[in-house]
């Protein structure tokens, strides 16, 4: 059994951040409003334009939604749920319901009607915070449901005055509450302690109910606080987040702004991240590895149908960009002619690439999947460098990084200072320190499955430590499966393979349990196949027309040919179907995170797979 907590060098310097961290995520708040008043906050937009709040600005907002909160009668650790897209308002609400010593239950705003009763009959919430007309009309429709929900707040729909108000109109009873009782929302967050639920957050999960993960203060505290230790974050950076604030991930990307300063600017819509990046011009963003994918994958076709001088002059910065890489990945001095090569590669090339992403990004992270390595080089190619993080809603999100100086691509980092992780005699990843959740709400049976008695997690993951303290996840420990052949396949380092070969693939599932070979579902991008269309004079054709004709099978058979050039005889996929359509969060195919559902997908396409070993 391997260990490691993987300090960097110098973070024991800055240790002292994490040992003195503030108790709640509301005193934290409240200490940053403190801090540093005047500075930018949060950006968000206003129509078509983008506007700018103060820390003192956003503390005003949300003491006067707290305070609203404490009037309806919400004491300590009572839950709110917030049913919305990623937008400022999100960050205040979450913000306020913390300051109330209230505890935030997210709810994607993609659930259907049923998981959003469940998840806010199971957590017992007693107010919801719902965006629009169709997040109260989820409510609606099960409200004899839910007699625990005493009142639903509206972003941005519209309120009857009885159950359902305004966010306005909750301000405004706050503000008579605080002209009445100053100290209101201030007495509220002294009386909160870092064991006091904060957030309870449910597992989108691959297969089966969500379970609610009971996360304290002290988790989010705590992971704030390590993720600054690190120092790759600065005062003066600019986030861009458009994450699902409902995730984890995109969570603690609310909350280390907290601990650092930097402004966020908040745009959830997915389909205008393209176009908000040259106009942010963040330094840093997160991101799942299907938008890095996605990113690389356009540009790389883009060159490859511009042909000639172009594309070979691509080619070589890459190549350049990839040798640097290498010399700093193997901490070694490039030498004077790659350093020239490597000098005019950026000028001519890899610093356009950056200007399409706004031309200030310092680095992007990756997280909630495995991120293709071909991927993740030609990123830090660019000088737009991928840090890898690993961890899992239990953990607090976060519970390993890379280190932008110390790095090993296709591995995701060390642990934060503070958490230990230990890989088990079966490979599982355990984790062990101040991030981990308190436990499942109202399912002990799965809290003592996940939890050990000495307070170790297990992940369901399967990774392995190097001798270097670097951690690498090969996979879930649930989806490895064994061929009728006796043979072991990690499917996600496939369909992670294949995805950095393929520029012009979305979605690739690797199935075989049982079998006597591996096959594969191939789902293609819409936007690079319709590009591809257009020159094998398929133009005018469907999107179903498109992928399922004979051009389109022999493309993605030369890419699944260059996968299995690199696999082992038994891991080589010998069969595939292109789906008519894409795998999609509605369908329940993926999870609101991108995330496949395996189960879902072989039981929707369960003909196609069976197809695939009907003579076999």
């Amino acid at each position: 059994m391997s260990t490691t907590t993987g300090q960097h060098p110098v973070e024991h310097i800055r240790a002292e951040v994490i040992d003195q961290r503030q108790r709640t995520v509301s005193e934290l708040f409240r200490w940053r409003t403190r801090q540093t008043p005047d500075r930018p906050a949060f950006r968000y937009l206003v129509g078509s334009a983008w506007e700018s709040v103060t820390w003192s600005q956003t503390k005003e907002q949300v003491y006067a939604l707290a305070a609203g909160l404490i009037d309806l009668g919400l004491e300590l650790e009572d839950r709110v749920a917030i049913a919305s897209s990623t937008r400022y308002e999100w960050a205040v609400a979450d913000l306020a319901i913390m300051c109330a010593g209230a505890a935030t239950t997210t709810v994607y705003p993609t659930s259907i009607a049923q998981d959003v009763t469940f998840i806010v009959r199971d957590s017992g919430c007693r107010v919801v915070f719902a965006e629009d007309d169709a997040q109260i009309a989820k409510l609606r429709e099960h409200r004899d449901e839910l007699p625990e929900v005493a009142q639903v707040v509206t972003f941005e729909g519209t309120a009857d005055g009885d159950w359902v108000i305004s966010l306005n109109d909750l301000r405004a009873r706050g503000l008579r509450r605080l002209a009445r009782e100053a100290n209101l929302v201030d007495d509220r967050i002294d009386g909160t302690t870092e064991e006091h639920l904060a957030t309870l957050i449910y597992t989108s999960g691959t297969t089966g109910r969500p379970k609610g993960v009971r996360l304290p203060h002290r988790s989010w505290t705590y992971e704030a606080a390590a993720c600054a230790a690190m120092g790759i974050l600065r005062p003066d950076d600019l986030q861009f987040l458009w994450l699902p604030m409902a995730h984890a991930f995109g969570k603690i990307l609310l909350l280390v702004p907290l601990q650092v300063g930097f402004e966020t600017a908040i745009d959830g819509r997915v389909d205008k991240i393209i176009d908000n990046l040259p106009v942010i011009r963040p330094t840093f963003m997160g991101a799942a590895p299907r938008i890095f994918e996605k990113a690389y994958g356009g540009i790389a076709t883009m060159m490859a149908d511009e042909g000639g001088a172009k594309a070979k002059l691509f080619d070589w910065a890459s190549g350049v960009g990839g040798r640097w890489v290498d010399a700093q990945e193997a901490g070694r001095r490039p030498g004077p002619g790659l350093k020239a090569q490597h000098l005019l590669a950026d000028r001519l090339v890899m610093a356009k690439v950056r200007q399409r992403f706004g031309g200030r990004v310092r680095f992007f992270l990756s997280g909630s999947a495995m991120l293709n390595t071909d991927v993740a080089r030609w990123f830090a190619a660019t000088g737009m460098f991928i840090a890898e993080g690993y961890g899992m809603t239990e953990s607090g999100a976060a519970s390993t990084v890379t280190r932008i100086d110390r790095f090993r691509i296709g591995k995701v980092g060390w642990p934060l200072s503070g958490t230990e992780v230990r890989i088990a005699d079966d490979g599982e990843v355990l984790i062990h320190g101040p991030g981990v959740m308190s436990g499942y709400h109202n399912n002990p049976e799965a809290t003592a499955e996940a939890l050990d008695e000495d307070g170790w997690l297990h992940t369901g993951d399967i990774g392995e430590i190097d001798d270097d303290g670097f951690l690498r996840i090969t996979d879930r420990k649930k989806e490895l499966f064994k061929t009728s052949n006796g043979k072991y396949v990690a499917p996600s380092l496939i369909e992670a393979k294949f995805k950095g070969i393929c520029p012009y693939v979305s979605n690739f599932l690797v199935h075989g349990p049982n079998r006597n070979f591996v096959s594969a579902l191939v789902t293609l991008d819409a936007d690079a196949i319709t590009g591809w269309a257009a020159k094998q004079g398929l133009a005018h054709g469907s999107y179903a027309e498109i992928v399922t004709s004979p051009q389109a099978r022999e493309l993605v058979q030369s890419y699944v040919d260059t996968l299995n050039d690199g696999l082992n005889r038994w891991e080589q996929i010998k069969r595939f179907t292109i789906l008519g359509r894409d795998l999609t969060v509605e369908h329940g195919e993926l999870t609101p995170s991108l995330k496949l559902r395996r189960k879902v997908v072989g039981e929707t396409f369960g003909a196609e797979l069976d197809a695939h070993y009907a003579d076999s």
